[in-house]
């Protein structure tokens, strides 16, 4: 897409101008202010949810929830395990298409812990997991595992400011495949740490999802807004344009 078509606004014939944002493990909705602008500059409407991370139902129903307050037809963004809970919450009518950014993309009766199987692990991405089932990024490899290309102050705020996941969600199968139904793009950041780049563009491919490469940490949502703001404004235009 050209850079300076992809900051226009959108016309108002658009039919697709709603944007719901869906985040992952270890982080908050506030990571994706960057995209938030960008897009809400641009004329959609953008809605962040907000995960317990308490379960993978707890995460679908609060997705759904945001969803059920659109006034039409949206864009469901997830990123990382949020990719995940738009994959099972995506199912829903008000959904037009699927953004996964460097995101996980069960096919239903899989589990979220299945897709790794058969890649490398990701040795700098550490957690640190609690008696009670949850686990947070450890604190000393967090910059490393999770925002390399943050600056050493975003980091530190995202590190201490971090929402653990309880574990238990990666085991949880998934009972639909949104992407089977609707239209899919991928953002991967090409220097992430949390997944195998073979995972990421394995999933991508088996979802046939349009895939856009940026150089970035696993924090792209957060440190390459621009780039996923034009891949969430391309997946909107295009699917306006369907019949």
């Amino acid at each position: 897409m050209d850079p300076a078509r992809a900051a226009d606004p959108i016309p108002q014939s658009q039919a697709v101008k709603n944007v719901v944002l869906v985040h992952g493990a270890f982080a908050d909705g506030s990571g994706w202010r960057g995209v938030y602008d960008e897009l809400t500059k641009r004329g959609y409407r953008v809605t962040i949810v907000q995960n317990p991370l308490t379960s993978l139902a707890d995460d679908v129903a609060a997705t759904t929830r945001v969803l059920e307050r659109q006034s039409g037809p949206a864009i469901l963004v997830g990123h990382s395990w949020g990719g995940t809970v738009i994959t099972e919450a995506g199912d829903n009518p008000k959904v037009a298409g699927l953004v996964y950014v460097s995101a996980l993309s069960p096919d239903a009766g899989e589990t979220t812990g299945q897709q790794y199987e058969g890649f490398a692990p990701a040795t700098e991405f550490v957690l640190d997991k609690a008696e009670d089932g949850f686990a947070f990024v450890d604190r000393e490899k967090f910059k490393a595992g999770f925002a390399h290309d943050a600056s050493d102050q975003d980091v530190a705020f995202m590190r201490d400011s971090q929402v653990p996941i309880n574990l238990s969600a990666f085991g949880t199968k998934l009972t639909t495949a949104a992407w089977r139904s609707k239209p899919s793009w991928a953002v991967i950041a090409t220097e992430d740490k949390a997944f195998d780049q073979a995972m990421l563009l394995h999933m991508a491919k088996r979802i046939g999802a349009d895939i856009t490469t940026v150089s970035a940490s696993h924090a792209l949502f957060m440190t390459q807004p621009k780039v996923v703001a034009d891949t969430i404004d391309k997946a909107a235009r295009t699917v306006s344009k369907q019949p």
